[in-house]
């Protein structure tokens, strides 16, 4: 499922990306636009100024804080949130992993929201999300017994790693991508 063909990412900063993220079986959910950054050790990292318009179903807002999210190759999707009005630093989807594309205006990087979610708040504790629509959908949804489990087990290793503070959930790797963000010309 995932996409690991080169020439299918980005490679000039700057870039627009398009971000789709479906629920289990195609239903449609959030969808934004960004531009890539770059990518690190850690995968690709897309910026989001202020301004950025976020949609799904049923809701949309225009966020007037900055944020990058970083699309590893394993089970998750990351976003780190400069300046969020209710202190949300970090917020992690627990997904399939990133499918790229590439055409002649950008990028596409598309994952399915698994709905667990890990997520910090500013002087809180980091606390998996929406273990009861994890249940839920599990069942409503058929999701296969051996995703049930991957997602498991990633959503207990994702929260070690944030409070532990590895990279890139440190503080100074998303810092780097946010200041790359600050820099980029609008």
């Amino acid at each position: 499922m995932t996409s690991i063909d080169p020439a299918s990412r980005p490679t000039v900063p700057g870039t627009p990306v398009r971000v789709r993220a479906t629920k289990w079986g195609g239903r449609p959910h959030w969808e934004f636009d960004g531009v890539w950054l770059g990518a690190d050790e850690h995968g690709d990292w897309v910026g989001f100024p202020a301004g950025t318009s976020f949609a799904r179903p049923g809701n949309a807002f225009t966020a007037s804080w900055v944020s990058v999210s970083l699309f590893p190759s394993g089970g998750w999707a990351a976003a780190f949130n400069a300046g969020h009005p209710r202190g949300l630093g970090t917020y992690i989807d627990l997904a399939t992993p990133p499918e790229w594309r590439s055409d002649a205006t950008g990028a596409t990087v598309s994952y399915v929201d698994l709905d667990l979610d890990v997520v910090e708040r500013d002087g809180a504790s980091a606390f998996i999300d929406d273990e009861d629509e994890f249940a839920e959908h599990a069942v409503a949804f058929g999701y296969p017994a051996e995703l049930v489990a991957r997602v498991r087990a990633d959503a207990d290793a994702v929260l070690d790693a944030v409070r532990r503070r590895e990279a890139p959930f440190d503080g100074v790797t998303a810092e780097h991508w946010l200041a790359r963000l600050g820099e980029l010309p609008r």
